[in-house]
Order: C-alpha cells, then structure tokens, then sequence
C-alpha cells in the first residue's frame, strides 16, 4: 500500500493496475527475500541439533526455502481474484508461470546452500544480508518498470538475475505475453550454475559444521 501510494499518487504513475503490477513483483521477491534471509543463519540456529545427530544438513536450508515456495503458492489465492477484479483471465501464457517458479526456486536454492554454509564460519553474513538485500530489491524492477530507465541502462538491470525472473511473471501475468526467451534462457543458465556451486561449497563446508556451531 505504501509503495502504491509513493509511486501511483506522489510520483504520479501512470501505468494501469499499477498495485498489480507491483504485487506480481512483490510476491517473488518476497518469495526469494525471505527464503535467503530465514536460511543464511539456519545453520547456527540449529546448532545443537546439528552437534547431536547426523543427518543431511541439506535439508535445513532446503526446508527454509520450501516454506517460502509454499506461502508464494498460498499467495495466489490472493493474486488470482486480484488479477481477475482488474479483467485479467488465464491464458496459455499462464503455463509459464510454474517454470518461471521453478527458475527462481533453483536459484533461491543454490545462493540458500551458499550463504548458510558461509555463514557458519562468518557470522557477520547475516548481519549484513539485511542492507544487501535492500539494495538488490531497489536494483530489481520489482515496484517500477524498465520502460522508465534508458535502454543501456535496462540491459545492465537484466544482467540480475532476480529482474529475470520478476520480468518472467509480469510478462505472463500482467502483460499478458510469453517471457522473453533469451532472458529466460539467461536465468535458467545462472539459477543452474548458482545451485550447482552453492552445492559443491555446502557439501565441501559442511565437514567441520558441528565443531563451529
């Protein structure tokens, strides 16, 4: 509401369905905001369940992140009767949205895995995450549009990959169109190598965690 307000009445937007358009972007990047910061410090605070019993310390940062995947799901409840009040209706383009789900998912996933494994050994990760993450959502096109920046300057923001995957949903569900393929194919090919890294270095981290909790 504030966001809608700022933008729709004071610095006078003029997009139609602006508070859609923004709730579309809010809800994956909450999805993917909350997912990192709840799952960077889950290591820690499952210290002593980690010292007592082996098991898969997978699972800690997976399940962090599979909650975030579950109240998205459950957000569409909201989203859907949002979408169709302002005489949006599905279409084939809506076929795209579970892939897009799971590209941010595979992302989330792989920098989860990265930040709790680092985060084990350097505490002040979690600390700073807060100011990081603010910074990558006013870099994302989350509660503005690129039309408004310069072409280069558009093209540098699509190098992030949290902009692909919030251009994806409002290509599909705002505006209605299929998601650029180049840009999708883009953040398939960074979500893919961010999970297969932040896995290697949990895996490789994971050794010594009972002795640093």
């Amino acid at each position: 509401m504030v966001y809608t307000f700022i933008f729709s009445r004071i610095m006078k937007v003029t997009m139609p369905h602006y508070a859609l358009f923004m709730f579309i972007g809010l809800l994956a990047w909450n999805l993917f905001a909350t997912g990192i910061q709840s799952s960077a410090s889950v290591i820690v605070r499952q210290g002593s369940l980690v010292k007592k019993i082996y098991f898969p310390r997978e699972i800690l940062p997976l399940s962090v992140v599979g909650g975030s995947v579950i109240n998205y799901l459950l957000s569409l409840a909201i989203l859907v009767p949002f979408l169709f009040i302002n005489g949006y209706y599905p279409t084939m383009n809506w076929l795209y949205v579970p892939l897009i789900l799971l590209m941010e998912t595979i992302f989330t996933v792989g920098l989860a895995l990265l930040l709790s494994s680092l985060t084990v050994y350097l505490r002040d990760i979690e600390h700073m995450l807060g100011i990081f993450l603010m910074l990558w959502f006013y870099l994302t096109p989350v509660i503005y549009s690129l039309k408004i920046l310069s072409p280069g300057i558009a093209q540098l923001f699509k190098l992030n990959p949290m902009s692909d995957v919030v251009l994806s949903f409002q290509s599909t569900l705002y505006y209605n169109e299929s998601p650029h393929w180049k840009l999708f194919l883009y953040g398939y090919g960074i979500s893919v190598v961010v999970l297969i890294f932040g896995w290697w270095l949990f895996t490789r981290l994971n050794r010594r965690f009972a002795e640093e909790v």
